[in-house]
């Protein structure tokens, strides 16, 4: 447990607290209003210090999206690569479900900062990484129907994410529905008719 004085601890090189720190500003104050004079007083280092890692507030932000898009691109890789059971299916949501935890930070930058994301084009980046696992979990043969559930599996996700943060329970009960519900979304898809 920290006291208020204490910094709380963040990941471990200069590169990867600046990252931290200034997503943590962008959440309080919004990208725009935060300037990296900001974010180096917060770090205690000099501006020169953080000008030696990213040159742009836009660098920085670059930086911690493909350093949390990384695990996306590795589970696509990987979905690529796999059968094309109901097994693999199951298993990208379970995989999406923990990279979208693991990045919740920058998830929740982008929901709230959506101008910004598109602005900067990381919006379009993760768009095009959410339509590749879209296809990876559906089928040619399938139903519309089936394919709107696929599809709807993974937004089951994100709206967990964000939406289910004001109902009321335990956030890691919470987190276990949602991932639930998007797996059933696709085991009924998987099983479902076909046209």
């Amino acid at each position: 447990m920290t006291s208020a004085s204490t910094p709380q601890p963040r990941r471990g090189n200069t590169r990867q607290r600046i990252q931290d720190v200034a997503l943590e500003l962008f959440a309080e104050q919004g990208y725009e209003k935060t300037s990296l004079r900001e974010i180096a007083e917060r770090l205690e280092v000099t501006k020169a210090a953080l000008y030696y890692h990213f040159k742009t507030k836009e660098d920085i932000l670059i930086g911690v999206f493909e350093d949390h898009t990384r695990p996306l691109d590795e589970l696509i890789a990987w979905a690529g690569v796999q059968p094309r059971t109901l097994e693999t299916k199951q298993e990208i949501i379970r995989r999406y479900h923990a990279a979208l935890t693991g990045a919740a930070p920058l998830f929740r930058f982008m929901q709230e900062n959506q101008a910004t994301v598109r602005e900067l084009s990381i919006g379009e980046s993760f768009k095009e990484r959410v339509i590749s696992l879209s296809e990876l979990v559906q089928e040619p043969d399938f139903s519309m129907a089936d394919r709107v559930r696929c599809v709807s599996a993974l937004f089951t996700l994100h709206a967990g994410m964000f939406f289910m943060q004001s109902v009321e329970g335990d956030p890691e009960e919470k987190a276990q529905a949602v991932l639930e519900v998007a797996i059933d979304m696709v085991t009924q898809a998987h099983h479902g008719p076909r046209d």
